[in-house]
């Protein structure tokens, strides 16, 4: 078995190129969150702006609809006495 660092032998050091350092360093900083969509949902939501777009109305309607399901802050209304 070879050691993890040898490189195959139909490989040349001089075949890769020069190597950059921190060439990808700015964007990995910055993060990706990359999802994978199932085909049909591809189908439907074809760029990113399109995802993007629907997920934020989505949080939108879930947000409208918790605000109408909260407790009211008024105070309660005395029972009669029975």
């Amino acid at each position: 078995m070879k050691k993890p660092d040898e490189m195959r032998a139909e490989y040349r050091r001089e075949d890769l190129g020069k190597g950059v350092r921190g060439k990808h360093y700015e964007a990995y900083q910055k993060g990706s969150n990359l999802v994978l969509l199932t085909p049909e949902l591809a189908r439907i939501f074809p760029t990113t702006e399109a995802v993007n777009s629907a997920l934020q109305s989505l949080v939108g309607i879930a947000q409208s609809a918790t605000s109408l399901t909260r407790r009211s802050t008024r105070t309660p209304r005395k029972r009669a006495a029975g």
